[in-house]
């Protein structure tokens, strides 16, 4: 014969699974410091200065 299961205990195993796949996504989505999110935007200015300095003006 099979073994016994609690239903209770399986769906509940079930629901957290889920929940920690959906906090992994959550981390990647929205993991970023704030300090990295300045130094990001701090990069993306100083690219835009540097393309912004290489321009030929006619």
């Amino acid at each position: 014969m099979g073994d016994v299961i609690n239903f209770r205990q399986a769906r509940k195993a079930v629901q957290r699974r889920h929940k920690e796949t959906d906090a992994a996504a959550n981390r990647v989505r929205h993991g970023r410091t704030k300090a990295q999110v300045a130094a990001e935007r701090l990069e993306a200015e100083r690219l835009a200065r540097l393309i912004d300095g290489a321009k030929v003006e006619d």
